[in-house]
């Protein structure tokens, strides 16, 4: 039997509570969740969140690449054209966590092979390693605020997961200037 097999087990059974009929595309929780694609950081699970809560967007990391900044973008341009009102109101969630395995990307041995069989630039990937959760989460939180394409009236919050405890800790929550506020 593969390994998917009892996943697909689980999706019919999902498929039968009828939970997704009706689902509007935009988040309940009107959120989207930042955070690494490592199996122990699941959103689902550390934040207990329900179907169609929240968007999640995950990759190595849970750094803020020009990828994820297209798809804040795109999902801010889908929200005002499926809502009435302009997106006011939603809030981003960023979350770094201890123990990341990006840390290997300061190796650089490590990094020089990665870089050669993809054909990254190795400055790049450096930047990408998330060696202290707090820094990057702090960094990434201000390069979402920068990004001009992203709704401006977004909260932008920055979190740690520390894997040990399983607890996430907030670093800072950047709200709308008023400036902003007002705009909208």
């Amino acid at each position: 039997m593969s390994n998917l097999e009892p996943l697909l087990e689980r999706n019919r059974a999902f498929a039968t509570t009828g939970v997704h009929e009706g689902q509007p595309p935009n988040p309940n929780r009107n959120m989207f969740v930042i955070t690494c694609s490592d199996p122990r950081v699941d959103p689902a699970h550390l934040l207990g969140t329900d179907y169609g809560d929240v968007v999640v967007m995950r990759n190595e990391g849970g750094r803020v690449t020009k990828d994820i900044i297209e798809q804040l973008a795109f999902a801010g341009v889908l929200l005002e054209a499926l809502q009435e009102n302009p997106f006011p109101s939603g809030e981003v969630a960023l979350i770094h966590h201890t123990n990341c395995m990006t840390a290997f990307l300061a190796d650089d041995n490590l990094r020089n092979l990665y870089a050669d069989r993809t054909g990254a630039d190795e400055a790049e990937l450096l930047e990408l390693a998330v060696i202290d959760p707090v820094a990057t989460v702090t960094h990434d939180v201000a390069v979402i605020r920068a990004a001009e394409s992203v709704p401006q009236l977004l909260t932008i919050s920055g979190h740690v997961y520390d894997v040990e405890p399983g607890l996430i800790s907030t670093v800072l929550v950047d709200t709308p200037s008023k400036e902003h506020r007002d705009i909208g």
